[in-house]
């Protein structure tokens, strides 16, 4: 019986250039999306007919026939047809929670490789009948003679008809993630210039990535499209600071420039114990040492997006780490205002005391080892996908740099987040004051942990 903690390997991930929705995927699925990554990946770490411990992840915008998105996947992909998978849901936080959890299982000695990975499309929506007329429908369906068949649809108005897309709205505030977004915008004080500058900084990174090779060992073709369409290298500071705001038309700061667009995507990260990865003669990039989830009171009027505060919060406190310990911080950019709100309440001393439990403000970040690759902005959001965007390139920044530590913040719709701390491969685990590798994402059912999603009319 296995009694110490194993550390897990990234040894990379694979991603399909992420599309804005409407556009080069439209005709595609999320089954179809997940498929062409998980080919990539297969190619890519030589996976032919492997068996994989398990694979983990899914889609936030989904039908109702894909409530086996993970395992049709597998079962389309050239993995080993006895690769078991789990199909789950923590909207933006998708493939990030799906990581921690398969990693908590390679750990603990349970797996010795796992999958995670998330894939969306907003161009293939479900789109159904209101309530009313769908149960005419189903008692339609069970009715036998055609007396009562007919009776089914007594009453009928044409009214009924009327679709119902899938809504972007906190159901229990009626607002959107923008609207909730604009409010945390207002009360931390963001202004638009310091929003639109950080939005121009995704997209010239995330240009410039793909210009220096970067991104060549990240993302593979799917349907004729090789790189992200969204990345706007000749981004205008000028034409950004004319456009109108989205959700508040009068004095709202965000604007479809400094937001993530709906976006069609799907990402891969394989994950394994040392051993395993070592066997097939495969790269450590860094490891996946601890995780934590969190989540706020958003219907009493928290910001709906400050989650990660808290989890990044927990988990410097369990790994006796301050804020300025990393080489690299990876703070999704659901919106602009968001990450900027993140940073200005970890620099807040009221904010950190009396929400967080410290004694001080968590304190200023480098701001030149932010999101070093360009973010979400830039890249796009496909929901579910966007942890398996970020994990494999904070693991390839800490491989190429040597770096020691890297920090991942994911913001989700419900009020929740994911946060998650890489180390890299040469950094020794007995000088490190962390806790031991990935009890943080075995604990992180606790009380004061829940879990995950985000996105600009994200989910």
């Amino acid at each position: 019986m296995q009694t110490e903690m194993r550390r897990v390997a990234i040894v990379g991930g694979i991603r399909i250039p992420f599309c804005r929705s409407h556009t080069a995927y439209a005709e595609l699925t999320n089954l179809n999306m997940l498929e062409a990554a998980l080919k990539g990946l297969v190619d890519q770490y030589a996976l032919h007919g492997a068996h994989i411990g398990e694979v983990a992840g899914g889609a936030v915008v989904t039908h109702a026939k894909d409530w086996n998105l993970a395992r049709e996947a597998v079962i389309g992909s050239e993995l080993s047809p006895t690769t078991p998978a789990t199909t789950m849901m923590q909207a933006c936080g998708t493939s990030l929670q799906a990581a921690l959890g398969i990693a908590a299982k390679i750990a603990t000695g349970q797996i010795e490789s796992g999958i995670a990975m998330g894939a969306d499309t907003v161009s293939d929506a479900p789109v159904v009948f209101n309530r009313k007329f769908a149960r005419r429908l189903i008692t339609q369906s069970r009715s036998k003679g055609v007396g009562d068949k007919l009776a089914a649809f007594k009453g009928f108005s044409p009214g009924e008809l009327a679709p119902q897309p899938p809504s972007t709205a906190e159901p229990r505030t009626g607002l959107t993630m923008g609207e909730h977004c604009e409010l945390m915008a207002k009360e931390w004080g963001i202004t638009r210039e310091a929003q639109d500058e950080l939005a121009y900084e995704s997209h010239k990174k995330a240009a410039a990535a793909y210009e220096e090779g970067f991104m060549d060992d990240l993302v593979v073709p799917c349907a004729g499209i090789f790189m992200d369409n969204n990345i706007r290298p000749d981004i205008s500071l000028e034409k950004m600071a004319e456009m109108k705001p989205a959700f508040d038309r009068e004095g709202g700061t965000i604007t479809a420039a400094n937001a993530t667009p709906l976006t069609d995507g799907a990402s891969t990260v394989l994950l394994a114990s040392e051993d395993w990865a070592k066997a097939r003669n495969l790269p450590i990039l860094a490891y996946l040492t601890t995780g934590r989830t969190a989540a706020v009171d958003f219907t009493a009027g928290e910001g709906l997006l400050m989650a990660p505060t808290i989890a990044v919060s927990e988990l410097l406190s369990a790994c006796n780490l301050e804020l300025q310990d990393f080489d690299y911080y990876e703070i999704h950019e659901a919106f602009a205002a968001q990450v900027l709100a993140t940073l200005a309440a970890w620099e807040s001393d009221g904010y950190c005391r009396e929400r967080l439990g410290r004694n001080a403000a968590l304190g200023k970040i480098d701001r030149k080892k932010l999101n070093v690759k360009g973010s979400s902005i830039a890249f796009g959001h496909p929901f579910a996908a966007t942890g398996g965007r970020i994990l494999p390139v904070m693991g390839k920044l800490l491989s190429e740099s040597a770096g020691r530590r890297g920090l991942i913040s994911v913001c989700t719709a419900g009020g929740m987040g994911v946060a998650a701390i890489l180390e890299g491969v040469e950094t020794d685990p007995k000088s490190q004051n962390a806790e031991p590798a990935m009890t943080g994402a075995t604990q992180a059912n606790s009380a004061e942990s829940t879990a995950a999603g985000a996105g600009t009319e994200a989910v």
